[in-house]
């Protein structure tokens, strides 16, 4: 598998760990640094799967893709500007649209790729982001239309 698309991928993860924790450090609410840290330390797990695999200590098809249910919030809400006060919202907000950035670049760069080992790999790699958006997705849907006495 060509290192060039390695180097490129793991560059990408050590900067989606490197916004998550600057993001970390820049909001007060526990919650949502909670999940920051989460997503940052799955990024570092990418980040050294990526490394593993360029290294050979990984097979090809380790990754398995899994069922995401996109709710596609980040698509029709847009992002809040990082500011201390963010309310936890808007930071799962914030973090939806940087795991739909990340889940766009790999799904496209596997378009210009016609060995199937590279395609499949970025293709893996592209779930595991929009799995990600799935779950701070979630944590949005929960905390911005939270449930309310009879509803």
């Amino acid at each position: 598998m060509s290192n060039s698309f390695l180097d490129l991928a793991i560059q990408r993860e050590i900067e989606a760990y490197e916004f998550y924790m600057d993001l970390y450090n820049k909001v007060s609410d526990t919650t949502a640094k909670d999940a920051l840290k989460w997503i940052a330390g799955e990024e570092k797990k990418h980040e050294e799967f990526l490394r593993n695999y360029k290294e050979g200590k990984i097979p090809a098809g380790t990754i398995k893709l899994s069922e995401v249910d996109d709710h596609k919030i980040a698509e029709h809400v847009s992002a809040p500007e990082v500011k201390p006060q963010m309310d936890s919202k808007d930071v799962y907000l914030i973090a939806a649209h940087r795991e739909l950035a990340s889940f766009t670049f790999y799904t496209e760069f596997a378009k210009l790729h016609s060995d199937a080992e590279i395609k499949d790999m970025l293709i893996k790699i592209a779930n595991e982001e929009l799995k990600h958006k799935e779950k701070v997705e979630y944590l949005y849907s929960n905390t911005a239309f939270s449930q309310t006495e009879g509803g």
